[in-house]
């Protein structure tokens, strides 16, 4: 940090289990990619090549390795997943994991309809080659999940093998946790933390309201992804307590202590 203050909120250091940033990468160029690292990369965790951009992208392979150089490890998004599954191109999914040098890979089913057993099983064998992020919840804006289901789906997928599971929210943060307005599901997420441990969890956060809903309920180290690059600091200083949003939230937790 460029100064001290008193009273900030401890943050986990990289590399963490949890307090992770997931920055959703929609088609950055190299160049872009170099200036969001050069301004943002201190607080990046993981970075998601949305859907399946990478099938369309220039220069991936060189953009792939300015992450890889940075520390910040790339995955390409559940989307792509999806596209070769349907297709029956699973095997070839894999291959490209390999060319890539992917370390991770994202397993959702937002898109298509798969049994979840199914979705298990490809988990448990893309475990075995990279490490497992899993996507709970429906693109979907009108099929609703109750909460049991969503318990029982991550835990699964957990077992399965998945690292993590991530809420489903879309890069528009109107799906799945969410309401068509943005607004939280807040009895579905409270529920989920009844079950599922927070540090399991990445919560698709992508708009400002969301991310200072999570952070005032599961505090300044909570995970959060879909985060858009320039958004990055403006995300570390709610975590902080240094925006307006949470400015009093940690210190009056300091005074009631």
């Amino acid at each position: 940090m460029n100064y001290l203050l008193k009273d900030i909120p401890e943050r986990t250091q990289k590399p963490r289990q949890y307090g992770f940033t997931m920055a959703m990468d929609k088609g950055l160029s190299c160049r872009q990619v170099e200036d969001f690292i050069s301004t943002s990369g201190d607080h990046v965790d993981i970075v998601k090549l949305g859907w399946a951009t990478s099938f369309v992208t220039p220069k991936l392979k060189d953009k792939l390795k300015i992450y890889a150089d940075a520390g910040i490890p790339a995955y390409f998004g559940g989307t792509l997943f999806e596209a070769f599954v349907i297709r029956g191109q699973f095997d070839d999914y894999r291959k490209v994991l390999d060319k890539y040098n992917m370390p991770f890979a994202e397993v959702s089913d937002g898109s298509i309809e798969m049994d979840h057993d199914v979705k298990c099983h490809y988990i448990n064998k893309l475990s075995e080659q990279v490490t497992v992020l899993s996507e709970v919840g429906s693109k979907d804006a009108e099929k609703i999940i109750p909460p049991y289901i969503w318990i029982k789906l991550m835990q699964e997928e957990l077992d399965a093998g998945a690292w993590k599971v991530i809420g489903e929210a879309r890069e528009g943060g109107n799906v799945g946790l969410f309401r068509s307005s943005g607004e939280v599901r807040s009895g579905l997420v409270e529920e989920i933390l009844t079950k599922i441990p927070f540090e399991k969890i990445i919560w698709e956060a992508p708009l400002k309201a969301q991310q200072v809903w999570f952070i005032k309920l599961l505090g300044a180290n909570v995970n959060l992804g879909n985060i858009a690059p320039n958004e990055i600091i403006p995300l570390e200083t709610i975590r902080l307590g240094l925006r307006g949003d949470t400015f009093m939230h940690f210190l009056d937790q300091k005074k009631a202590e």
